[in-house]
């Protein structure tokens, strides 16, 4: 991609998500590199930790007009660690989560930490990925956690509904919820990631449901000027 084949948007854009990597003190962002065209932004290049790699793809769904994000950062770490060593503390944050069972279990190799077991709720799964965000050494996480499916879901559509409009961080008027088997779809239009991510959280604690299939779509506000990030309040 060069910048001849870019639009004034996909520059203004870029140059954004480049301002908000600079600014989360999460990320070091000194060799990743940035693109974007028609709101679909790529990150390229290293960074030194998975949990920078993650913080950085949540800063660059902060700025407005993004659409979707492609991570494509590699881990390098500045000092390498054994896998014996990176096991023993992914095992340690494992348990520090109560809420997780003792059916999850950590393999370790090359730095790269694969998730194996089962858990009852989809939420659980996230929860356990989540608990391995800052153990320092690990270059990738693959979740094969299985989640349980419970004897019964009749009343999962309803139970999920309500709660989408019970969380105070959904505008729930706006989506649609379709239960088939053990697979929830969601679909209709958010005004911000963090809106999306929420209603999908909510429908990962359904018992019974091993899949959420999130089709909702970010549709920013038309009134609102993405220059207004540049200015001071």
């Amino acid at each position: 991609m060069t910048t001849a084949t870019l639009s004034t948007a996909d520059l203004r854009l870029r140059d954004l998500v480049m301002q908000q990597l600079g600014w989360d003190s999460q990320v070091d962002a000194s060799g990743v590199g940035v693109a974007a065209r028609d709101g679909i932004v790529t990150l390229s290049g290293y960074i030194d930790s998975y949990a920078g790699k993650l913080a950085a793809e949540r800063a660059v769904k902060r700025v407005h007009g993004v659409r979707a994000v492609a991570n494509s950062l590699l881990v390098t770490l500045r000092q390498d660690r054994t896998d014996t060593d990176i096991a023993t503390d992914a095992a340690r944050a494992i348990d520090t989560h109560l809420t997780l069972p003792p059916t999850v279990q950590v393999v370790v190799h090359d730095g790269h930490v694969v998730l194996t077991g089962t858990v009852r709720t989809l939420f659980q799964r996230v929860v356990a990925e989540k608990a391995l965000r800052y153990v320092r050494g690990i270059k990738g996480v693959v979740n094969r956690l299985v989640v349980v499916p419970a004897p019964s879901a009749d009343d999962v559509r309803p139970r999920i509904v309500r709660a989408l409009h019970h969380d105070p961080d959904v505008d729930a008027r706006g989506l649609n919820v379709v239960v088939s088997g053990s697979t929830v779809t969601l679909t209709g239009t958010v005004r911000s990631w963090h809106e999306r991510d929420s209603a999908e959280r909510a429908a990962m604690h359904a018992p019974g449901i091993t899949h959420v299939d999130n089709l909702i779509a970010v549709e920013w506000p038309e009134d609102e000027d993405p220059r207004a990030q540049d200015e001071l309040c």
